[in-house]
């Protein structure tokens, strides 16, 4: 009998051939924000995916917060797209773009020398590299309603330029320490105005980016990824976790979205969380839930299995497996990551790993 974990589904309108999904990987290789032939072939070779989420994708020039990553917010960045897609789709793949906005996670050489901006004037404490070294994140001008508004129809234009391009639908990126996430969490967002305060105030923004994606592509097409109990970016874990999360749930439940794509625990780290917690917010969603985070074989095997989750998401191993399905499906062993290659440099660690056989 075929493992769950190997059989076809869906997630929302977006069919899958296989619920072994690729995490979005920052891997720094667009030196001009444009798609290049490198990630054609990079992406080509990952296509066996049941979905692709593509590495987070900024949606205008302040979005940014690293060098070499690519936009899709102009023509050009949509046409280069348009080849990874093709190339996804001459393989029987599917892919979604991730859209991202960093907020204050970024720095003015990076995005035309203007301060980065965020719910408030609270500066992430964190790191960013801006194509020379590592620099710290500079202090955030905090955003007003015409910002926000802004940003709404730059979230519009961009899920119009990735249906352009051929996605196959759009994630918004809500979690991780970046603008969404701001808005989110009382750590980062101290308005006192509409867009802060009550839980409802701060999740306005999730709403009114995720109204925006929606609006351009219609039910089961837009997923988001969230990430409540992480502390990347030291975004710092609101003052109610729970309750935050629970409204948010909410307001995703009011939504016909693909799927809700969860980093259980912190990110890229360990799976800690409050006893229950995450369960309880996982068993109140309503679309097709997508496990994240620390997963092998085993685990992902039986979390599909046994009805908890439509699918899991896979991101290191992705990177170093290109054939990451058909190895987890022999019980194969998996290549090791060269973690010195992950961001930035050309096709070694990048399109160099080998495939099965």
């Amino acid at each position: 009998m075929t493992e769950p974990l190997f059989t076809p589904g869906a997630l929302g309108a977006i069919e899958i051939a296989n619920r072994v999904l690729m995490a979005p990987l920052t891997r720094n290789r667009a030196p001009e924000g444009l798609a290049t032939d490198l990630m054609v072939a990079y992406y080509r070779q990952r296509a066996s995916a049941g979905l692709i989420v593509s590495e987070g994708t900024q949606i205008s020039q302040v979005a940014q917060g690293y060098a070499w990553t690519p936009g899709i917010h102009t023509e050009a960045q949509a046409e280069a797209w348009a080849k990874v897609t093709a190339a996804v789709h001459a393989e029987g793949g599917k892919i979604v773009a991730q859209l991202w906005h960093v907020g204050r996670v970024s720095h003015p050489s990076i995005i035309g020398g203007v301060p980065p901006v965020a719910p408030s004037a609270l500066s992430a404490g964190a790191k960013t590299f801006d194509g020379k070294g590592f620099v710290e994140t500079a202090l955030p001008r905090a955003m007003t309603v015409e910002d926000i508004e802004r940003t709404f129809l730059d979230y519009g234009h961009a899920a119009q330029l990735a249906k352009q391009a051929g996605f196959d639908g759009v994630e918004l990126h809500a979690a991780n320490g970046y603008l969404i996430d701001q808005f989110l969490r009382d750590t980062s967002n101290t308005r006192t105005d509409d867009w802060g305060g009550s839980f409802a105030n701060r999740a306005r923004v999730l709403e009114g980016a995720l109204d925006a994606l929606i609006g351009v592509w219609g039910p089961g097409r837009v997923g988001v990824r969230i990430s409540p109990f992480s502390n990347a970016n030291n975004i710092g874990l609101d003052s109610d976790t729970p309750g935050l999360f629970a409204h948010v749930v909410e307001v995703l439940n009011a939504r016909p979205l693909a799927f809700v794509h969860m980093v259980e625990g912190q990110t890229g780290g360990p799976r800690d969380w409050p006893a229950g917690a995450l369960e309880a917010l996982r068993d109140r969603i309503a679309a097709p839930y997508v496990a994240n985070n620390g997963y092998d074989r085993a685990s992902a095997l039986a979390v599909v299995a046994e009805g908890k989750a439509a699918a899991v998401a896979f991101g290191r191993p992705f990177i170093a497996n290109p054939d990451l399905p058909a190895r987890l499906e022999a019980g194969a062993e998996l290549n090791p990551l060269r973690p010195e290659l992950l961001y930035g440099g050309g096709a070694e660690g990048y399109t160099d790993y080998p495939a099965l056989g």
